[in-house]
């Protein structure tokens, strides 16, 4: 069985955007300082690492899953790029009203992740900066950090670790 550190990636990863608003494409995308760093510290640790995240511009109409996907290939392309690896990206484009198992706080994208990966969810993180990110960990039955929004994901990750 895999241990995973699960990631939000809007204000964990890259800067989160202005309440309302949505990172729309590539340029929009505005890594915090650390991140790789600290993605690549979780993978020599023997995490996985495996990012989930709500994506409601999709249901919106402010970008399209072709959007997200791009962003999301670009932001893996330049992690390799720097010695890092994202093992998988579940991400939700639904909105509220949609009531669908995979928006956190539902524990649907890191449960469909559990059945992909063999994780031993009492063994794993979820990281993120809401009370959504915490609560869909919680429910998965992972342990949980919470960060402040656009905070130190080194810190979180070399906490764990060394845990």
């Amino acid at each position: 069985m895999n241990k995973v550190i699960f990631l939000d990636r809007d204000g964990v990863i890259n800067k989160k955007p202005p309440k309302g608003d949505y990172v729309k494409n590539w340029r929009e995308f505005k890594w915090l300082p650390d991140v790789k760093k600290a993605i690549k510290l979780a993978n020599e640790a023997g995490f996985l690492v495996v990012v989930v995240s709500n994506q409601r511009g999709v249901a919106r109409g402010l970008m399209t899953k072709k959007d997200v996907d791009e962003i999301n290939q670009k932001m893996v392309d330049e992690l390799n790029g720097n010695g890092a690896k994202i093992d998988g990206i579940y991400w939700c484009g639904h909105d509220y009203s949609d009531n669908c198992d995979c928006r956190k706080p539902a524990p649907g994208l890191i449960l469909q992740a559990a059945k992909d990966f063999r994780i031993d969810l009492a063994n794993s993180w979820v990281i993120g900066d809401s009370g959504d990110d915490v609560a869909a960990g919680k429910t998965s039955g992972c342990k949980t950090y919470k960060i402040e929004t656009n905070g130190s994901l080194i810190e979180a990750i070399s906490k764990i670790i060394h845990e």
